[in-house]
């Protein structure tokens, strides 16, 4: 079965290369808080998150034709994105400094959810708001390519395979960014429970 046959997205897309602006509408209604998110998470600052999200769309507008149907749409999405925002952030116009773990549309980072349901009691609940801590302050420690992989994999469910296409990187290499980025998440969390002083950012 080819990625066409299964993913509604993919048929969406190759109606947009062909010129289809509904199908484009259809796309940016589905994804745009997802990107918004991830520009988010690289430039820590929701005005120009939004308009990187914009500026990711139109790209993908006008390099529609390149998409090739062996390819999930949420990938060919995904490597647009990272490409756009490592390029921004490279440009040195922004330094991550994540002192908040909002997102643009004021959801939390997901961090509770990775660490299961919080339920009635305290101490789940409180864990819960220590780890959305501690990813918020870790996003800021990572490098641009683990910030990346870490988002896709932990906040957008991507499968190792796709999170490498879209980085244009093998599986191994995403694995040791996630488990990188993994490290930095528990180093800030070990820094919360001792109450220490937050180590120097990397990036």
């Amino acid at each position: 079965m080819s990625v066409v046959d299964e993913d509604s997205d993919a048929q969406a897309m190759l109606k947009v290369a062909a010129g289809d602006r509904q199908a484009f509408a259809w796309l940016f209604d589905r994804y745009h808080a997802s990107v918004a998110r991830f520009a988010f998470r690289f430039v820590g600052d929701r005005e120009r998150a939004e308009e990187l999200t914009q500026d990711i769309f139109v790209k993908l507008y006008k390099n529609a034709r390149a998409y090739k149907p062996t390819a999930r749409f949420k990938t060919f999405l995904f490597r647009v994105a990272t490409n756009h925002c490592l390029n921004e952030v490279r440009r040195g116009e922004y330094r991550v400094e994540h002192t908040s773990s909002e997102t643009p549309e004021g959801e939390e980072t997901g961090a509770v959810e990775m660490a299961g349901p919080e339920g009635d009691r305290p101490d789940q609940a409180l864990a819960g708001r220590e780890l959305e801590r501690a990813v918020g302050a870790a996003l800021g420690d990572m490098t641009e390519r683990e910030r990346a992989a870490f988002t896709m994999c932990r906040f957008e469910g991507m499968a190792y395979r796709d999170i490498a296409e879209a980085l244009e990187a093998s599986e191994a290499a995403v694995k040791s960014l996630i488990h990188r980025a993994t490290l930095a998440v528990a180093r800030r969390i070990e820094e919360l429970q001792a109450g220490a002083a937050p180590a120097r950012s990397r990036a």
